[in-house]
């Protein structure tokens, strides 16, 4: 607890001991009892009563502090000392709660704030090490990165190699190797190596600054159920008020026109108990708690959502749309076969694509060198050409070698077999002739079909996948990973079309979410219900037109993250029924004088405290997690 809570904990102590003592002392004179329980009464209720009067003087009267300091003093006008101070001091008790609850939920998400680096270590001409503030570090400027210190800004890596902690902005506890020419984002904590980064961003853009902007007014954009609450309160608490003021006042004087006693100090108790039961406090503290909580418990999970109204939407997801490369895929070509003819080795067949291959920058190249594994020496390759659209040809160790796609090998008069696997087929001719072929793919990542069957088991009902790629591409995908449709060729206007077509053919009350990795694919995330970046570690346009990101390339985090969605929404919507079920039921009762004051104080602050203690279950995420890695 922080100080004022723990002030507030001394005074309500202090009260409760104070009436438990004047409660045992023999009975005073009414003006003497009277003072005595008044002392209690303001040590623990003085702030209530200040709250009160302003709000009279500001003329905005109508809140839980105006109800509570009516209840009271009136209970104190009709000689119920002890009830006037059990209701302050159960008042204060659940208030004390409430605050201690949301100072956890606040906890959580400002953990995500130790990610904002304090200073950058830049070199001096002397060698020493300067500390300055980030955002006097200009870009293009050389930091030093020590072991145990946080990256400040985003940069390339010029020296030095070192692994990564990442959990901070992934929730993943794996560390990432990283090396000279590796991109680096601000918020990593450097683990081992020494490293000297080349800063690519200002402090203002970097990764770290747009996901702290992003927490920080992710409580600016309210769900549905926050605006009724807050819509609800605004009319609930002056209609009960004048209910009470009815209460009090119209039987009596019914009673008297039929010649009855008016009995007003019991219709005045009735109206008194009304008023304690009415306070919306369970309300309008749990629900946004609640959100606050759910949004609290996804970012320890690397998962940011960017207000609690795309919370409450995610929980609604019938149809979910993925972009495939990079998002589904790694979206890094891969050797994935190596098909020689007779009399030519698989080795052989590598190293002489990649030999020729080797002065090439293009994707299909690099994949090819890698696949090869060693060290290219570049001495062993002469007369290289590129031909576009056909493929390279160079000599390799003084023999002919041609790489490239079928019209290279038809140019030069060489029949290739007939391939269907899915993928990039790079043929090669050695001396003349057909050595045999590689099959090159983009790579599934290891989680996409749990992904797509753990989204299956949340409930989504349909899962869609957009692609620029060829058909056989996408069929082979979309079959690996059980998606129940796709759509390949597209270009990036053709994704929208095909979501304006998906968003037609939806069901009613039911939201279509797309994922993308956020680079290309901003104006499709726009366009949906719910926008998903993936794989955003330092992506600026996924954060921005994204409406949920997930910090690493994990696509199971989408199932995850609607599981938390659920949950929270079904947590928000059991407080609702929760507590106007009860003091619905209590107001009735009171209205009858059937419920005493002390029914008013659980219909206020015990359903206040039992739906805040619900509300905080929404900051539990570790069960949902274990769950969605199983």
């Amino acid at each position: 607890m922080n100080k004022k809570q723990k002030k507030m904990l001394k005074q309500i102590i202090a009260a409760v001991i104070l009436v438990a003592i004047l409660k045992l002392l023999p009975s005073f004179p009414t003006p003497v009892e009277l003072a005595l329980y008044c002392i209690p009464y303001l040590v623990v209720g003085w702030d209530v009563l200040r709250k009160a009067i302003k709000g009279i003087k500001n003329r905005q009267p109508f809140d839980e502090c105006f109800l509570m300091a009516v209840a009271t003093v009136g209970a104190f006008a009709l000689g119920d000392y002890v009830e006037g101070c059990a209701v302050i001091i159960f008042y204060q008790i659940g208030e004390l709660f409430q605050s201690v609850a949301v100072g956890k939920s606040r906890q959580s998400i400002s953990s995500l704030m130790d990610i904002r680096p304090d200073y950058a270590n830049i070199e001096g001409e002397d060698g020493k090490l300067e500390q300055v503030d980030p955002d006097e570090v200009e870009i293009g400027t050389t930091i030093v990165v020590q072991p145990g210190e946080r990256i400040p800004i985003d940069g390339i890596i010029l020296e030095g190699a070192s692994a990564l902690n990442t959990a901070a902005l992934t929730g993943e506890s794996l560390p990432r190797d990283v090396k000279a020419g590796d991109e680096v984002i601000s918020g990593c904590v450097n683990v081992t190596g020494l490293l000297k980064i080349q800063t690519t961003k200002e402090f203002g853009e970097s990764t770290v600054s747009k996901i702290l902007d992003l927490v920080e007014n992710s409580s600016m954009k309210k769900a549905r159920a926050e605006n009724f609450i807050t819509r609800f309160a605004r009319v609930y608490t002056p209609a009960v008020c004048y209910g009470a003021l009815a209460l009090a006042f119209l039987p009596p004087i019914v009673l008297l026109l039929t010649g009855q006693s008016a009995r007003f100090g019991d219709w005045i108790y009735r109206a008194l108990t009304f008023l304690v039961i009415s306070c919306p406090c369970a309300l309008v503290i749990s629900i946004p708690l609640s959100f606050f909580g759910g949004i609290g418990g996804a970012s320890a999970c690397g998962i940011l959502v960017k207000g609690s109204t795309y919370l409450e939407e995610l929980a609604r997801t019938g149809v979910v749309v993925f972009d495939k490369t990079g998002t589904l895929t790694q979206g890094t070509f891969k050797v994935t076969g190596i098909y020689p003819t007779e009399g030519t080795s698989q080795d052989a067949l590598v190293e002489a694509a990649a030999l020729t291959e080797s002065w090439s920058k293009h994707p299909i190249s690099l994949s090819v060198k890698a696949a090869y594994g060693k060290e290219i020496d570049q001495s062993r390759v002469t007369d290289v050409e590129e031909l576009g659209g056909y493929g390279v040809t160079a000599k390799v160790d003084g023999k002919a070698v041609a790489c490239g796609n079928a019209r290279l090998m038809a140019k030069l008069n060489l029949t290739v077999p007939a391939v269907t696997e899915a993928g990039t087929i790079v043929h090669v001719a050695i001396d003349g002739k057909y050595a045999g072929y590689l099959l090159i793919a983009d790579v599934v990542k290891p989680h996409s079909a749990q992904a797509i069957k753990g989204l299956k088991q949340a409930g989504v009902r349909k899962t869609v996948m957009l692609t620029g790629d060829a058909e056989p591409v996408a069929k082979a995908v979309s079959a690996e990973l059980g998606l129940d449709e796709y759509h390949a060729g597209l270009l990036p206007g053709d994704k929208v079309d095909q979501i304006e077509k998906l968003l037609a053919s939806k069901q009613p009350k039911e939201n279509l979410a797309f994922v993308g990795d956020g680079v290309n694919d901003a104006p499709v995330l726009s366009r949906a219900d719910i926008g998903i970046a993936m794989g955003a570690l330092g992506s600026d346009a996924a954060i921005e037109a994204a409406d949920v990101v997930l910090m690493d390339d994990d696509p199971a985090k989408i199932a995850l993250a609607m599981r938390i969605a659920r949950r929270t929404n079904g947590i928000v919507y059991q407080n609702i029924v929760f507590a106007l079920g009860v003091k619905g039921i209590c107001l009735i009762l009171g209205a009858l004088g059937i419920a005493s004051m002390w029914t008013a104080i659980f219909a206020d602050v015990g359903v206040m405290v039992i739906a805040v203690l619900n509300a905080t279950r929404a900051l539990y995420t570790k069960d949902l997690a274990k769950k969605n890695e199983a």
